[in-house]
């Protein structure tokens, strides 16, 4: 039963929430970098000519596609770096070194799979005639990507990458379940000791609430503001 009781009791713990926030926001900025970075080298890779690479990202995409993300975050912990000795420390006081790279591991393992195709989608929908022109100008493959295709893609795929970033927000509430400091982590040790769970999940929806809103909003503003140019 919701009371505000349960709320009182819950806000005694605040500490809790804000440690849960901060890790929280650490995880998902790291997964969002490492995750770009892989799905970017992923998506070349399907684009390649050469086979062998493009049979292995298509791989990887199905696989980390077609599997649940908690059995991805398992295997990562229990079986891929279950003889790796990572060091036991706690960033800022209070996140577990050794139970946070698993996390972010998993996290950008399975976001650079949905990122790849949404990058290499992106890419194939610029005009091949912008690739010619740029190489009948002297630009390298390298030079063409980075300056003419890549700038332009990443402006018609924003609004896909902005849902993937807020899913990462989202999905690393999972993270609890190896011991990850996170939101969820912060419900479960604040409803143990009040017995007022249902208030903890409220404040916790709360809290995602307020990350993933104003992400998409300032994402959105950034989408107008790249699209002026389109409307001229």
């Amino acid at each position: 039963m919701i009371s505000i009781v349960g709320f009182q009791s819950a806000f005694r713990y605040y500490q809790l929430f804000l440690e849960g926030l901060g890790c929280t926001v650490a995880v998902s900025a790291l997964t969002v970098v490492f995750g770009f970075i892989l799905a970017l080298v992923l998506a070349l890779m399907r684009m390649s000519k050469i086979w062998p690479l493009k049979a292995v990202a298509a791989t990887y995409v199905e696989i980390f596609r077609a599997t649940p993300m908690m059995v991805q975050l398992f295997l990562v912990y229990y079986v891929l770096l279950a003889d790796v000795s990572l060091p036991a420390f706690k960033l800022f006081g209070f996140i577990r070194f050794e139970r946070f790279i698993p996390g972010v591991i998993a996290l950008s393992l399975n976001s650079a799979a949905y990122l790849s195709e949404i990058i290499r989608s992106g890419i194939q929908s610029i005009d091949l005639g912008q690739s010619e022109a740029a190489r009948s100008l002297g630009m390298s493959r390298v030079q063409t990507m980075r300056y003419i295709i890549l700038p332009q893609a990443i402006k018609n795929i924003l609004p896909a990458i902005a849902n993937e970033f807020i899913t990462i927000i989202k999905e690393s509430s999972i993270c609890w379940t190896i011991g990850v400091q996170e939101i969820m982590s912060a419900v479960n040790a604040v409803g143990a000791a009040t017995y007022h769970i249902g208030e903890a999940l409220i404040i916790a929806a709360c809290i995602y609430f307020c990350l993933t809103f104003p992400t998409s909003k300032i994402i959105a503003y950034f989408e107008r503001r790249m699209s002026r140019g389109d409307k001229r």
